[in-house]
């Protein structure tokens, strides 16, 4: 069949909005040894930049750490140039990701969330896991400390999607499109809210909601899926103390009885921005950095930036986040016009991490949500999660790239 005869069939069946130039969907969608043309690169200088940015700031807001007795026996570079390190380290694993088919996630979906559910139950054991400030989240690899959740908000995506392409011709059904995928999340929160990380359940539990809508999942499952989670928070919520001293904290962070308590990180933050006003005090110019405003370089970090570089500093990150997420998210959608659901709903499922974690982060910072330990994506100190997110953009930018491939006929 030619390419017009196909188009023409397509735009009379209405299966496919989009001309694919010859390509024969009876074949493979694209070889795994095909070259790959036009990477998106406007995206990838977007996250260079967000990358580049994040270090200088990592850089600036623990330059002076080594001043606290806890932090003496570091260099001033220490942050730094671990940072650097785990940027390295993620680009070339990024590199790595880019070369797979996304065929091959899909058939490692599963595997891949078995694995990442035995390393969240890993990290709980003493001798594996390492504690700090209470919370044992990391497992030790010298160079660096891995998080196993941030494996997990990966491999929530890939296993989503490949889920809601096996389970298609059941979506109506709560119990056998809904209930499955639920235990599968929930499984992974007890070992989540034992660490205890709520922030990473969270961004799981709204990674796979995301999924299952833009599956298809009928609207009134939707909110009730959307109905059973926030009354499952609300209940984590009011049956831990500490939780709901977190939130009175935060509904008033400036009184006698919390600005030296669960309100300190926030009314410092608050402060650090409003210090900042419209044009900031330069870079390096941060006062709240030194000492005053704890987990500076990696949850707090967009605070650093608003009292180094103001009103349009913060502006132009919250910008740049939502350019990203909506091409991560115009990406997938391309991909399922194609025809290739289980690409394109991977590709929404990173553009609803990406941003929604960026919008917790930024809601922490600026006041406008309560307190919680997640760190701003690609620029936060953390190598995990520096890491997890690289190797997520290279896989859209695959998924991106075979869409353009697929486009022009599959021809390489």
């Amino acid at each position: 069949m030619t390419g017009q005869g196909w188009a023409t069939t397509g735009a009379a069946s209405g299966s496919l909005p989009v001309n694919l130039g010859g390509y024969d969907a009876s074949r493979q969608s694209m070889n795994s040894g095909a070259r790959l043309h036009s990477i998106d690169q406007t995206l990838v200088w977007v996250v260079v930049a967000l990358m580049m940015w994040g270090m200088v700031m990592v850089y600036s807001a623990s330059i002076a750490m080594p001043d606290n007795p806890r932090f003496a026996r570091y260099s001033q570079t220490h942050f730094l140039t671990r940072h650097v390190v785990s940027m390295v380290v993620g680009a070339i694993m990024a590199l790595l990701a880019f070369q797979v088919p996304t065929e091959t996630w899909e058939k490692v979906a599963r595997p891949l969330f078995v694995v990442a559910l035995i390393l969240l139950a890993m990290v709980l054991l003493p001798f594996i896991g390492k504690g700090v400030n209470g919370a044992r989240r990391w497992i030790s690899f010298g160079i660096m400390n891995f998080q196993p959740s941030e494996l997990a908000k990966f491999a929530t995506i890939i296993y989503a999607a490949d889920y809601m392409v096996r389970k298609m011709d059941v979506k109506e059904r709560f119990f056998r499109a809904v209930l499955p995928m639920g235990a599968a999340v929930g499984l992974a929160g007890v070992f989540l809210l034992a660490e205890p990380d709520m922030g990473a359940f969270m961004v799981i539990a709204i990674i796979a909601m995301g999924i299952l809508f833009l599956g298809g999942v009928n609207a009134r499952m939707f909110f009730l899926i959307f109905a059973v989670l926030v009354g499952a928070f609300m209940a984590m919520i009011a049956a831990s103390p500490w939780r709901r001293d977190r939130i009175f904290a935060y509904l008033d962070p400036f009184s006698a009885e919390h600005a030296l308590g669960k309100g300190y990180q926030l009314s410092h933050s608050l402060i650090a921005i409003g210090r900042g006003e419209v044009w900031g005090g330069g870079l390096g110019g941060s006062v709240e950095k030194l000492h005053w405003l704890p987990e500076a370089h990696t949850d707090f970090l967009l605070a650093v930036i608003g009292e180094e570089f103001g009103l349009v500093g913060v502006t132009l990150v919250i910008c740049l986040f939502l350019w990203l997420s909506r091409r991560i998210m115009v990406i997938g959608r391309q991909a399922i016009a194609l025809d290739k659901v289980f690409s394109g709903l991977v590709a929404q499922g990173v553009g609803i991490w990406i941003g929604f974690q960026a919008f917790i982060n930024m809601g922490v910072n600026l006041g406008a949500l309560p307190t919680k330990g997640l760190t701003l994506p690609l620029m936060s100190y953390g190598g995990s999660a520096i890491m997890m997110n690289l190797i997520a953009i290279a896989v859209v930018l695959r998924i991106d790239a075979e869409n353009k491939q697929m486009m022009r006929g599959g021809r390489s």
